[in-house]
C-alpha cells in the first residue's frame, strides 16, 4: 500500500498508477443489501430466475454499488495520511462499460491522475477501473475528486 504523508509526495505521483486492490467477489447478498439500502429493486438486480431468461443469463451488480466499492477498495492501494481534512468534492467521469454478473470477482486498479493547488491546498484527482476477473472491459471507470485542505 502507498501511504502519502506530504502534498509533495502526493504532487510527485501526479501521472502514475498507484497498484491494484485484492480480488473481492461481488455475491446475490451484497447485491440485496444494496437494494434494500437504496430502494433499487430492478429485476434484474434481485430475481435469480427471471434474470435466468434476461439479457445476461443472471443478476447484475447495480452500477452504482460497484461504484460505492472505490473508497473500500481504493483503501487497499493508497493512504492519504496527509495532514488536514480530505473532503470527497465529487466525481468528474462515470462509465459502466461492461454489466457485472453477481458471483464475479472484481479488483480496482489505482491511478493518480492530477493534483492541483487551490486556494486553500490541493485538488487530488484519481482515475480508478474496477476489472472484472476474466473479462476483457472493465465493469467501471470513475475519475474520482478529492480536496484536500491543510
Amino acid at each position: 500500500m502507498r501511504v502519502f504523508t506530504t502534498f509533495d509526495e502526493l504532487s510527485e505521483a501526479a501521472g502514475t498508477e498507484l497498484g491494484t486492490s485484492d480480488w473481492i467477489t461481488v455475491d446475490q447478498r451484497r447485491v440485496n443489501s444494496f437494494a434494500e439500502a437504496t430502494g433499487d429493486h430492478q429485476w434484474i438486480h434481485v430475481d435469480m430466475e427471471r434474470a435466468k431468461q434476461g439479457p445476461f443469463g443472471g443478476t447484475i451488480a447495480h452500477g452504482y454499488l460497484t461504484l460505492s466499492l472505490i473508497p473500500w477498495l481504493g483503501s487497499q492501494v493508497f493512504k492519504l495520511a496527509t495532514p488536514g481534512a480530505k473532503l470527497n468534492y465529487g466525481v468528474n467521469k462515470v462509465r459502466f462499460p461492461n454489466p457485472l454478473l453477481v458471483g464475479k470477482r472484481i479488483r480496482l486498479h489505482v491511478a493518480i491522475a492530477d493534483v492541483v493547488d487551490i486556494p486553500k491546498g490541493k485538488q487530488l484527482t484519481v482515475r480508478h477501473t474496477v476489472e472484472i476477473e476474466d473479462e476483457e472491459k472493465p465493469a467501471c471507470v470513475a475519475e474520482t475528486v478529492v480536496l484536500l485542505l491543510p
